[in-house]
């Protein structure tokens, strides 16, 4: 299943395609791109880099997860600071 837009805690100002509400970052709508928070300065691949998040260069990409631990979960393989869904 990929990742789909979902509101995200503001950390600063708000990715591109989301406004601030609050605490959060709301997606601007069914368009917009899912959104990550950014750990240490790289982006997964098929993700880019706007301020302190990462954004999927697709409306679909698959999930990402933080790394923990220094391994990913099983279905998941490593990528940078992040486990993306194989």
């Amino acid at each position: 299943m990929p990742m789909i837009a979902t509101p995200i805690p503001k950390n600063g100002g708000c990715p591109s395609g989301y406004h601030s509400d609050g605490a959060m970052c709301v997606p601007n709508g069914p368009a917009t791109k899912p959104a990550i928070a950014k750990i240490g300065s790289g982006c997964p691949s098929g993700w880019h880099s706007d301020g302190k998040f990462c954004v999927a260069n697709t409306l679909n990409p698959k999930i990402v997860i933080p790394k923990a631990g220094g391994s990913c979960p099983s279905g998941y393989h490593p990528d940078g600071a992040y486990c993306v869904q194989n």
